[in-house]
């Protein structure tokens, strides 16, 4: 088995922690092979960002890939750069808050999250991230659920009034 996933984003959305935070947990808590790519753009807040992670049971050729499993992307322009990417059958996720162009594809799916929306209903806009995240390991099982519950614990040690909100959300 090997997933291969590309997060895409402004920078500011939380797309390298996404992608961490699921490498990380995946890497301390099963025994899995993983990868994490992160690829800045020139700004930090505003600017592009995206990141691969390949998560697989075998040895790991390459850490990026022109073909990817699954694809998240959390605003319109990394639809448009990215969407080519995705492989046929493969899985896009989209921040549904922001992203309202059509999807002209027929040989892939696509999970519409309102992630901006549900990050403002529940009071934190700051965790769009991790609502996206549930919403991917729900989806796809690429890890079980515990592994990046046990992932955020870990990463917010020093914040522990974040960890129930967290917990919450996956």
């Amino acid at each position: 088995m090997e997933r291969n996933l590309m997060v895409a984003g402004f920078g500011g959305q939380g797309v390298m922690t996404m992608g961490k935070l699921l490498s990380q947990a995946t890497c301390d808590s099963t025994d899995l092979n993983v990868t994490f790519f992160p690829s800045y753009g020139a700004a930090m807040r505003g600017g592009t960002a995206n990141c691969y992670v390949v998560i697989s049971d075998d040895e790991i050729g390459a850490p990026v890939s022109n073909s990817v499993d699954d694809l998240i992307v959390m605003n319109g322009p990394s639809l448009h750069k990215f969407l080519p990417n995705l492989k046929p059958g493969g899985t896009l996720f989209i921040n549904s808050s922001i992203v309202k162009d059509p999807i002209d594809r027929d040989d892939i799916k696509v999970i519409s999250v309102p992630v901006t929306e549900m990050a403002l209903e529940m009071g934190n806009p700051r965790i769009l991230n991790i609502i996206m995240l549930g919403a991917y390991i729900g989806y796809t099982n690429a890890v079980p659920k515990d592994v990046v519950t046990a992932g955020i614990h870990h990463k917010f040690e020093n914040k522990p009034k974040v960890i129930p909100i967290n917990d919450k959300i996956i």
